[in-house]
C-alpha cells in the first residue's frame, strides 16, 4: 500500500465538501470545456452486449493521430458517460494517446428505452459483452478499463472475468470502488442523510421513467417508489432478479474478503480514508494481494479528490497516469 500524493488545502479537507463539489454544476461546466478542448472525434454508439441486450456509449478517438491504446470508462450508480469525472478522465486519456469508450450501464444516461429489464448491479455479463464488442471494434490496441464507485466494482469484476471471457484487458484502475455492498448500505443508512436522499431521488426518477416506457412489464405503483433505499432494493431483488433475498443479491456483486486475490489482471485502486459512503477499512486486506496496488489518501471523500478552487481532480489525473504508464511505451 502506498500513501497518496493527494494533499488538498485545509479548506478542502472535508469529505462532504469533496463529495459534493465532485458532482457540482460548476465542475460539470469545467468538464465539458476540458473535453471540448481535447482534439478528438466523438461518436455515440449502441453496442450489442449479447442475448439481445443493447448498451450505449460514446467513442472518442484522438483527432489526426492513431490511438496507441484503448480505455473503457465505467461510471458510478446513477451517473452516466457524461458525468464530470468521466469527461475529465476521457480528456486526459485522449491527450495521452488513448482511444476512449465511455459506456453507459443499462438504464443510465437516458438509455432506459434500449432494454425492457431493469438495471441491477449483478448484470456483469452484459458489461463483459460490451467490453468484448469494444475490443473487436478497435483490434490490436492494448486495452484498459477504469471505473468510479460502482463502476470501480464493475471494472474489478471485469478484470476477474477477463481471462475466461477472452478479453484483451491488460490493466484496470478503480477510484473508490464499492467492495462490500452490504456494508455500504449500512454506511449510507447511518451516515449523513444527504447521500441516501441523493441516490434515492435519482433511482426513483429512473424507475418512474422505466415504468412509463414499459408499463406492461413494470406495473408497480407509486407506493413502491416511496420506499426507502433498503426496502426499495429488496423489492427490486424480489421482482427483477433471480436472487432469493437481499443478502444473496449483495453477495452476488461483492468483491470483499478474498475475492480479489484471484486477479490475474493488474489493478490500481485509489481510495480515501474519509470516504463517507464506502468504509475504507476493507481496503487494508486487498493491499496485500499480488495484483492489487492500493493508494490510500487521507482525504478525498467519495470520488472527490478535488485539488483546488479550479475544481481540477487528482483522481482523473491518477487514472490517466496509471493507465498510460502501464500501457504506453
Amino acid at each position: 500500500m502506498a500513501a497518496s500524493a493527494f494533499d488538498p488545502p485545509g479548506w478542502l479537507r472535508s469529505p462532504h465538501l469533496q463529495s459534493v463539489l465532485a458532482s457540482s454544476p460548476l465542475r460539470g461546466l469545467r468538464a465539458r470545456a476540458r473535453l471540448r478542448q481535447a482534439p478528438a472525434i466523438h461518436e455515440a454508439l449502441v453496442l450489442d452486449a449479447g442475448e439481445g441486450v443493447r448498451l450505449q456509449g460514446i467513442a472518442s478517438l484522438p483527432d489526426g493521430v492513431e490511438p496507441r491504446a484503448l480505455a473503457l470508462l465505467l461510471h458510478g450508480w446513477e451517473g452516466s458517460a457524461e458525468s464530470s469525472y468521466m469527461r475529465l478522465t476521457a480528456a486526459r486519456l485522449l491527450s495521452a494517446g488513448f482511444a476512449v469508450f465511455r459506456l453507459d450501464f443499462r438504464d443510465h444516461g437516458g438509455s432506459h428505452h434500449l432494454n425492457e429489464g431493469l438495471f441491477h448491479s449483478n448484470r456483469l455479463d452484459e458489461v463483459v459483452g460490451a467490453a468484448g464488442e469494444i475490443a473487436r471494434r478497435w483490434p490490436g490496441l492494448p486495452m484498459a478499463a477504469a471505473g468510479f464507485s460502482l463502476g470501480g466494482n464493475f471494472a474489478l469484476r471485469l478484470a476477474l472475468r477477463a481471462p475466461e471471457a477472452g478479453l484483451p484487458l491488460m490493466r484496470v484502475a478503480a477510484v473508490c470502488p464499492l467492495l462490500d455492498p452490504a456494508r455500504t448500505m449500512d454506511a449510507m443508512e447511518t451516515g449523513p442523510a444527504i447521500y441516501m436522499r441523493y441516490f434515492e431521488h435519482k433511482w426513483r426518477r429512473s424507475l418512474a421513467r422505466k415504468r412509463a416506457l414499459f408499463p406492461q412489464a413494470h406495473g408497480f405503483g407509486d407506493d413502491v417508489l416511496r420506499l426507502r433505499m433498503r426496502a426499495l432494493t429488496a423489492w427490486m431483488v424480489a421482482h427483477n432478479t433471480g436472487f432469493p433475498d437481499l443478502d444473496a443479491y449483495f453477495e452476488g456483486y461483492s468483491i470483499a474478503r478474498d475475492r480479489l486475490r484471484a486477479l490475474q489482471v493488474p489493478a490500481d485502486v485509489l481510495m480515501a480514508q474519509d470516504d463517507p459512503v464506502i468504509p475504507a477499512d476493507e481496503f487494508q486486506r486487498i493491499a496485500g494481494y499480488p495484483n492489487v496496488a492500493l493508494e490510500l489518501a487521507a482525504h478525498g471523500g467519495h470520488c472527490g479528490f478535488i485539488e483546488s478552487a479550479s475544481l481540477d481532480g487528482y483522481a482523473e489525473r491518477w487514472v490517466a497516469g496509471r493507465l498510460a504508464s502501464a500501457l504506453l511505451p
